[in-house]
């Protein structure tokens, strides 16, 4: 298929927009344990700074897959293609996961998901036309970034919430062997101002979800 978009293409790339943004989510794997334990509940403090920080990570992950999308659009290579996409459904679980506990937390995800799915693809698919290995490399920098982001929601927790943390460490660890397959792909580091221009970018994302 080369760079083009065959007809097919599209209208999978579009279904995989709707089903994101607009479906619940589902994932292929159970939930990582622990479960909360109902006898000694989250105070209700605990429970919406809880619930603020899953909504973060469930845009997050929907962004993330929008990016994956974005670049698979105008992947040169199949095999990148499918690296991506492979990536993709695992957001995919990560997001169901986010989505299970907003609703175990009586929360809500973020009512600006249509717009950080958006703002993602155009990212990706942007990112994607610089070529293969730095589309690579701006895959391997993000998962950096979310790296960073899941260390610091892991140290600021609740300390009763142990089944928002049993997620949070599954989602890093598969975060980084993500981006490590990326880089071993021959992924390119983007230049420091573009780094720096995604940090920005999360910090805006990361922050309005927190609240809206």
């Amino acid at each position: 298929m080369g760079s083009g978009l065959t007809l097919d293409f599209a209208i999978a790339a579009v279904d995989r927009a709707l089903r994101s943004v607009f479906a619940p989510a589902r994932s292929t794997r159970p939930v990582p344990a622990p479960v909360s334990d109902p006898a000694h509940p989250l105070s209700e403090a605990d429970r919406r700074e809880s619930a603020a920080l899953m909504r973060v990570n469930h845009a997050g992950e929907l962004a993330a897959q929008a990016l994956y999308h974005g670049q698979a659009l105008v992947a040169r290579s199949a095999a990148t293609r499918e690296m991506l996409l492979a990536a993709a459904r695992s957001e995919s679980d990560h997001l169901g996961w986010c989505e299970t506990r907003l609703k175990e937390l009586a929360a809500r995800p973020s009512l600006l998901n249509p717009l950080w799915y958006a703002g993602s693809l155009a990212i990706g698919a942007a990112a994607a036309l610089l070529g293969d290995r730095a589309s690579l490399g701006f895959v391997a920098e993000t998962e950096r970034q979310v790296e960073g982001h899941l260390d610091e929601h892991l140290s600021r927790l609740p300390a009763g919430d142990a089944r928002s943390r049993a997620i949070l460490q599954a989602m890093r660890a598969e975060e980084i062997a993500h981006g490590a397959a990326a880089a071993a792909a021959g992924g390119v580091r983007p230049p420091a101002p573009v780094r720096a221009l995604m940090r920005r970018t999360a910090r805006v994302m990361t922050g309005s979800a927190y609240w809206i």
